[in-house]
C-alpha cells in the first residue's frame, strides 16, 4: 500500500488504489486497503478529503506538521500549504465561542494553472 500511495501525487479512492495494486500483481482485498488506509490516516501518514460525492480520497502526507490542500478539480493534483492566517482565524472564532482544544480542516478547490492554460488553448 505505502509503495502505491508513493506513486501518485494525486488522491486516490480506496478503490483505485486497490485496482493499481491489482494491475501490480499484488493480491489484497479491497476491506484490507480500507482497513490500510485508515490505519494509515488515524498515524497521520496519508491525508484524507471528501469529494463533493462524500468519497474519501487518499494521498501521501508530505509532512507531519498541520497543513491544509489547494485541489485542482480537473487533474486532481494537490498541493500542500501551511495557512497561518487561517490558523489564527480558527482559534479566534472558537474562543468568541468559548470552544477549546479546536481542530479543524481547510481544502480549498480550484483549477491548476497547467489545467487553466489547457482550456485557455481551447
Amino acid at each position: 500500500m505505502a509503495a502505491a500511495l508513493d506513486e501518485v501525487d494525486e488522491f486516490r479512492s480506496a478503490q483505485e488504489l486497490h485496482d493499481m495494486l491489482k494491475h501490480r500483481g499484488d493480491s489484497v482485498g479491497l476491506t484490507t486497503v480500507y482497513r490500510t488506509l485508515q490505519s494509515l490516516a488515524d498515524a497521520g501518514e496519508v491525508d484524507v478529503l471528501r469529494t463533493n460525492d462524500g468519497e474519501s480520497v487518499y494521498r501521501r502526507c508530505s509532512t507531519g506538521d498541520h497543513h491544509h490542500h489547494l485541489v485542482c478539480r480537473v487533474c486532481g493534483k494537490a498541493v500542500e500549504v501551511e495557512g497561518p492566517a487561517v490558523e489564527q482565524w480558527a482559534e479566534m472564532i472558537a474562543a468568541q465561542h468559548g470552544y477549546v482544544a479546536v481542530a479543524h480542516t481547510v481544502e480549498i478547490f480550484g483549477t491548476c494553472a497547467e489545467c487553466a492554460a489547457a482550456v485557455a488553448k481551447n
